[in-house]
């Protein structure tokens, strides 16, 4: 059978199980978070090290083209993984498939939690901004373009007398959280790229603590108002 219409089925009912358990695992999360995690967990990165971590690449017997490569190319180590996903499918149904993608995948999964925000920024920087006695922070609405079925939200993040860079969004919602993120990066609270986001909480250890708080807030706790308002009322 073809490698590649094995790769085929394989990255199909890898995106499945990993959609489903993100699904089950995070039940306040929306599509916009957990497709970002999901497409970092599945991306050919992380299935090239899948591959490595189940010790499939020294299995492997490749042509001459190979040899004079000092490592395989990640594209290839991931069709691997994806194709041994598809032959265990296959011969051992869903069951046996999802058991072994699991293995592989469900200690990244664990580590994307340890980040301590599940792509919620916006609790989290009120949570940083309350500790540190920073003040409650507020989203402005600067701008927006578009009709009104594709409008895109210009929103800034103003705490105090301190106002952060702007983020576009396809939703106040999605401004917001990204205007959330620019806020923490600007603070020195956050490092990284999305979706692996790693968080660093003032106050060491115990400050750490909160990480298991942070999806149990609500996304929108934080107040959002018109860009008429004047930045210095988010004090009172």
């Amino acid at each position: 059978m073809s490698n590649e219409r094995m790769e085929f089925l394989g990255d199909s009912v890898l995106g499945f199980v990993v959609c489903e358990h993100l699904y089950q695992r995070y039940p306040d999360s929306d599509e916009g978070d957990l497709t970002k995690i999901k497409s970092f967990l599945v991306s050919r990165l992380k299935c090239a090290e899948y591959a490595h971590d189940a010790g499939l690449v020294h299995l492997l017997g490749v042509g001459k083209g190979f040899t004079t490569q000092r490592a395989l190319p990640q594209s290839v180590a991931a069709a691997v993984f994806e194709s041994m996903i598809a032959a265990l499918y296959l011969d051992g149904g869903l069951a046996l498939a999802s058991g072994f993608i699991m293995r592989f995948v469900g200690p990244h999964v664990a580590a994307t939690e340890r980040t301590g925000h599940q792509m919620n920024f916006k609790s989290v920087l009120q949570q940083i901004a309350q500790s540190t006695q920073l003040g409650v922070p507020a989203y402005l609405v600067l701008d927006e373009q578009g009709p009104d079925h594709a409008k895109a939200f210009e929103v800034a993040v103003s705490i105090g007398r301190r106002r952060f860079s702007s983020c576009w969004g396809s939703s106040k919602k999605v401004a917001e959280q990204a205007a959330a993120l620019a806020a923490l990066r600007e603070l020195g609270y956050a490092a990284g790229e999305e979706p692996a986001v790693v968080i660093q909480w003032p106050g060491g250890e115990g400050a750490r603590d909160m990480t298991r708080r942070t999806s149990e807030s609500a996304t929108d706790s934080t107040p959002s108002i018109d860009p008429s308002t004047d930045a210095s009322a988010s004090d009172s």
